[in-house]
């Protein structure tokens, strides 16, 4: 069985040393058209800053007053969070570190770079020193919507790299947030408090014989409704802790009336859109100013950068009225500068494509991160299931067209929250020991990831066979040398490196997979804009799956195998006036047999079947309970 995965990892670098050269490099006109390029045929890759490239250790400190090498006591830490030994501090990338390492995204075949949140944050969040606490490395505590955090270095670093970024054709798209701030606002009477909700405390009414916010209505999203809203002590008593005046900027933001107040979320009910999100202050996104400032914020952002789009963080916590003013605007005014693919996309944490798409049909998105992707993906190469955990997903796909197509969604398999592949894998499958064939199911995964429809978005490291020890902070390893130890004792796929030394290796097999994965979707229209039609075939294993890529204007059609057993799978159709696009050395004729944990595309005049045709359908919004 070992032999033959071996064998299986030698086909990954079965493109020429030219082709993959050429791949690395951009034309004049790429160049040019990187405005114009259809988002369909673009190639994602999720930076974590502060984990990828450390090229300026003058900014580890976020520019502290305590020299970067000079020895630290709990209390410095506290103040600029940078402790590279621990995963929940600032471990020291910066911009200068990404644009140094374009080359690297070139090579494997990036063209649009997603970046987590640069918003200034707040170094330190929590309690009881160091121990309580941990660092805004990740990005999602911020204070100062105005400019970029120190730690990753300065506006015109920042500037640097996108123009450098731009150069070569690849977008940069930015990490957004409009749910919440990072925590200034504290309560009176309690400490961790409690969700209270509109019911028992409603914005308006009396109580210990005060009357508040006299005739203002719960639901009333227009301006007049919300000049009665003037007193915030309708459920709690909210008071910004910090002394003396505001820290957050714009400076609209500290009055504490422009936030929900409600107590902590549980993610479920109205409290899921109206309860702070782990203690942060969750906005109130429901009243025009704070709809007004957060365009008026993010517009300065594409003026002054010029950015290709938006990532948006936590949108199902936030009301869906929101969305539908906040899109447009920032559409229409990207268009307005001469950007006129601005792209945003969402993410909606949600295996359900009945809420997924809700944020695209009603909420506007132009796309969403297709978590049901990712966990069927799972569920196949990892669990083991059937070819219906796939098929099942894709069927689903016409729930979509209300608002844009599935080629739009957003595939992937790891990220910052739920963990990586890798990890997925070693646990799962409890196969350490076997990283052959481990590190074939990732390479797997990720050309599921890029030849069914959507567009593939990569997670920074997955190319480097990290693997992390679960989710959150465990899955968002350095990619430079780490002083992290339990990121420094994990196994990584595919090679005998730790994170204790630089990974940015061009021969690592999954980057050479997946560069060659790049090559292939680049040059194939149908696999970026191509209908996947699912075969259904008597499979004999049924841990396979088959789907044509077609377009009406094409008289080709391409045909997708993927075989994730351990067993050779026969898939009895007839490919005999087909050639191979991938492997190259794969022959067909009646029927193909694939290798186990292994996958094959095929070019062939297209058949006599008629692509099916889009439905108009209806979609209700699922209970508030589900978004």
């Amino acid at each position: 069985m070992c032999s033959q995965l071996f064998k299986s990892l030698a086909l990954v670098g079965l493109l020429s040393a030219t082709t993959l050269a050429a791949a690395g490099k951009k034309t004049e006109s790429q160049v040019a058209d990187y405005l114009s390029r259809p988002i369909t045929e673009d190639v994602f890759y999720f930076i974590l800053v502060d984990r990828f490239e450390n090229a300026d250790r003058a900014n580890d400190k976020g520019f502290d007053t305590r020299g970067v090498d000079e020895k630290d006591s709990s209390r410095d830490i506290l103040r600029h969070g940078f402790w590279p030994e621990n995963k929940g501090y600032y471990h020291g990338g910066d911009f200068k570190g990404i644009t140094q390492r374009l080359d690297y995204l070139q090579k494997l075949g990036i063209t649009a770079i997603w970046l987590s949140p640069i918003m200034k944050n707040m170094p330190v969040q929590g309690i009881d020193g160091l121990k309580g606490s941990s660092s805004g490395y990740h990005g999602y505590w911020i204070y100062d919507f105005t400019t970029v955090d120190p730690h990753l270095g300065t506006e015109d670093d920042f500037k640097a790299l996108v123009d450098e970024a731009h150069k070569r054709g690849i977008k940069v798209f930015l990490d957004v947030i409009t749910n919440h701030t990072a925590d200034t606002i504290s309560y009176r009477g309690c400490g961790d408090c409690p969700y209270r909700s509109r019911a028992e405390y409603p914005y308006s009414g009396e109580r210990s014989g005060r009357k508040f916010n006299p005739g203002f209505v719960d639901g009333d999203l227009s301006e007049e409704n919300f000049k009665k809203l003037v007193d915030p002590d309708y459920a709690y008593s909210p008071y910004v802790r910090k002394d003396p005046g505001p820290i957050k900027k714009p400076e609209w933001l500290n009055e504490v009336i422009y936030y929900h107040n409600r107590g902590n979320s549980t993610f479920s009910g109205e409290n899921s859109l109206l309860g702070d999100f782990f203690g942060l202050d969750d906005l109130f996104t429901e009243h025009p100013r704070v709809v007004r400032g957060m365009i008026d914020i993010y517009k300065e952002w594409i003026r002054k950068y010029r950015i290709d789009g938006f990532r948006v963080d936590t949108v199902k916590h936030v009301n869906i009225e929101f969305w539908q003013q906040f899109v447009p605007a920032m559409k229409d005014y990207a268009r307005s500068i001469g950007i006129p693919n601005f792209f945003i996309f969402g993410e909606v944490f949600s295996g359900e494509q009945e809420v997924l798409s809700h944020y695209m049909i009603d909420g506007g998105m132009d796309s969403v991160l297709d978590f049901a992707f990712q966990g069927a993906s799972k569920a196949a190469i990892v669990d083991g299931g059937d070819h219906k955990v796939l098929t099942d997903t894709f069927a689903k796909d016409d729930i979509y067209r209300a608002r844009n197509t599935p080629q739009h969604l957003m595939n992937f398999v790891s990220n910052h929250d739920i963990g990586r592949f890798g990890y997925f894998l070693e646990n799962v499958k409890n196969q350490a020991d076997n990283e052959p064939e481990l590190t074939q199911r990732s390479i797997l995964a990720h050309a599921l990831m890029y030849f069914s429809r959507g567009i593939p978005v990569l997670y920074y490291g997955d190319e480097q066979g990290f693997t992390g020890d679960g989710n959150d902070k465990d899955a968002r390893e350095d990619m430079f040398p780490s002083k992290v130890d339990s990121y420094n004792d994990n196994n990584l796929l595919g090679t005998d490196k730790t994170t204790a030394s630089s990974n940015f290796d061009t021969s690592h097999p999954i980057f050479k997979a997946i560069s060659d994965f790049s090559t292939i979707y680049k040059k194939h229209e149908l696999l970026q804009k191509g209908e996947q039609i699912n075969l259904d075939l008597p499979y004999s294993v049924k841990q396979s799956i088959a789907f044509k890529r077609a377009l009406p204007t094409h008289d080709r059609e391409l045909i997708v195998f993927f075989n994730w057993s351990n067993e050779d799978a026969t898939f009895p159709y007839d490919l005999s006036r087909s050639k191979s696009v991938y492997p190259s050395s794969i022959k067909a004729g009646k029927s193909l047999t694939l290798k186990p944990i292994s996958f094959a595309i095929f070019e062939q005049p297209k058949s006599k079947e008629t692509l099916r045709v889009a439905k108009t359908i209806s979609v209700s919004s699922p209970p508030a309970s589900e978004k």
